[in-house]
C-alpha cells in the first residue's frame, strides 16, 4: 500500500474561488486523508504478522528453504518501509495540528494543492524538492 493508491479512494480537493489557502475544508480533507491512508497501513503490516505466523514452515529442501526465507525478507523490508511512511504520516498529522501543514520547510511559501493530493506528507515546495534531488545526484557522483 502506498500513497499513489489514495486516488481510488478520495476525490481530489477543488478549492473555491477566494478560498483561503489551507482552510479548515482543505486540512480537514487531507487529514482525512492522512488518517485512511494510516489505518490501511497498520492492517496491512498486522496482516503480514498474521500472515507470517501462519505461514512459519520448515522445509527439508533447502531451495525451498532459501526461498522462503527471500519471500520474508521482501515481505519485512516492505513493511519497514510502510513504518517509515506511518511515521511520516503522524508527523505530517503534527504539523496540520501545528498549522504548519501545506508550508515548504525550506523557503515557507505554498507547497500547493496538487502537488499534496499527489504527495500529501510532502514537506517541501516543487522547487525546493527539485534542488534537493540535484544536490543528491551531485553528492552521489
Amino acid at each position: 500500500m502506498s500513497e499513489e493508491l489514495l486516488h481510488k479512494h478520495f476525490a481530489p480537493y477543488t478549492a473555491k474561488k477566494g478560498e483561503e489557502y489551507m482552510s479548515s475544508k482543505q486540512l480537514t480533507h487531507f487529514r482525512t486523508i492522512l488518517e485512511t491512508l494510516k489505518l490501511e497501513l497498520m492492517s496491512d503490516i498486522e496482516r503480514t504478522v498474521h500472515t507470517m505466523q501462519d505461514e512459519a514452515t520448515v522445509f527439508a529442501d533447502p531451495n525451498d528453504r532459501a526461498s522462503q526465507e527471500t519471500d520474508i525478507a521482501i515481505e519485512l523490508r516492505n513493511r519497514d518501509r510502510e513504518r517509515k511512511l506511518i511515521k511520516k504520516i503522524e508527523e505530517t498529522i503534527d504539523r496540520i495540528e501545528n498549522g504548519d501543514y501545506g508550508y515548504c520547510n525550506g523557503c515557507g511559501v505554498e507547497i500547493g494543492i496538487k502537488r499534496l493530493e499527489a504527495r500529501p506528507t510532502a514537506t517541501l515546495c516543487i522547487d525546493c524538492k527539485t534542488l534537493e534531488e540535484v544536490r543528491e545526484r551531485q553528492i552521489a557522483k
